[in-house]
């Protein structure tokens, strides 16, 4: 069976070398040796003055929403994981949508000033399989209103946008370290911020709002990332180049052979150094998406409807009618892509394609 992705496993004994320390330290939380040492590696890799690992990709949304968004309205794309609205809300925030640009598929930066109102607080914009929203706009329109920008860039990890990483972007990033990233430690994540006074206070609100063990700087809660996690991450860590390298290779495979005279595909913002995180395809229409998937599915190929449904859709939010999101989240399908895909199994899967088509 090939799966829309798969979880890079580094060697075992290499695991087991970092297990070692832990166990040699008795130390297994509480930012612990690898965990400093795993932020330093990826501060440096990702050209970054700040970062902060978590414990998943999801909670330094919450953490983000809950310093800077003060419960009011929420801009916000519909096209994103769930986790990108699911935070507004639990955070008693009210997520107020805005429509997609129908190539980037990032938020349309054109359509958000429309959306402001006297309760909006913040803009939390999704960088979309890794590809830039268009930061200089949301810059601009967030200093007119007096907003904060928080970037959801889940699949950005080691993306820059014209020399400069992604993350240094909007008031927050965040980013995703789960096990089917790119990059991972089984589970995890990570908080930026470029303001050192933002970056203490998402400092201490990841650890309880400690200021030491017996006084508090404020409000907290638990995201620390574990010892076991760290070790993960750091025996990941070795292998990115190779792994952006072959995954580069499969996307490329694809963007030879796939028939483009009916299909399409994201576009990558200009002056991006993408990372090749995610490879989706657009048909034509819903049908010929869902009998394509078939076959694959028949031929045990598990792509996945990615994103779907536009967010706008679920229960618990306001149905407020997307047009462009909507319309892209009922074609698009992503393709396998992981480190491990073999290239004769690529070629297969652009032929059981070509052929539906």
């Amino acid at each position: 069976m090939i799966n829309v992705t798969r979880a890079f496993l580094p060697p075992l004994d290499e695991y087991n070398d970092f297990l070692e320390r832990i166990w040699s330290n008795v130390w297994l939380t509480n930012r612990g040796e690898l965990v400093l040492e795993l932020e330093e590696k990826l501060r440096e890799f990702l050209k970054v003055e700040h970062i902060l690992v978590t414990n998943n990709g999801t909670i330094p949304i919450q953490i983000a929403l809950k310093l800077l968004a003060n419960n009011g309205e929420v801009i916000t794309t519909p096209f994103s994981y769930v986790a990108t609205t699911a935070s507004i809300i639990w955070e008693n925030c009210t997520p107020v949508f805005v429509d997609i640009h129908p190539e980037y598929l990032t938020i349309d930066e054109n359509k958000i000033e429309d959306a402001i109102t006297d309760k909006t607080s913040a803009i939390l914009a999704t960088h979309v399989f890794g590809n830039p929203c268009n930061v200089e706009k949301i810059e601009s329109i967030a200093k007119k209103y007096n907003l904060k920008v928080i970037y959801d860039a889940a699949h950005s990890f080691g993306v820059e946008y014209k020399n400069q990483s992604i993350f240094d972007f909007g008031d927050i990033s965040t980013c995703s370290f789960h096990a089917t990233k790119l990059f991972h430690t089984g589970e995890g994540g990570a908080l930026f911020a470029k303001n050192k006074e933002l970056q203490h206070q998402l400092f201490y609100s990841h650890n309880f709002g400690h200021n030491g063990p017996l006084e508090f700087y404020g409000l907290g809660i638990n995201a620390k990332i574990s010892e076991l996690q760290a070790a993960m991450g750091l025996s990941v860590f070795k292998y990115l180049d190779e792994i952006i390298s072959n995954r580069k290779v499969i996307v490329e495979t694809y963007n030879e052979n796939l028939n483009f005279n009916i299909l399409k595909t994201i576009k990558i913002r200009e002056n991006t150094k993408w990372n090749y995180a995610y490879y989706p395809i657009l048909f034509k229409n819903e049908k010929l998406l869902l009998s394509c998937q078939q076959v694959l599915l028949d031929n045990k190929i598990m792509p996945r409807r990615y994103f779907y449904p536009s967010l706008n859709k679920i229960n618990y939010v306001n149905c407020a009618i997307m047009p462009i999101s909507e319309d892209i989240a009922s074609r698009i399908l992503c393709l396998p892509l992981y480190n491990e895909l073999d290239i004769k199994d690529v070629e297969r899967i652009i032929n059981i394609i070509n052929n539906c088509l």
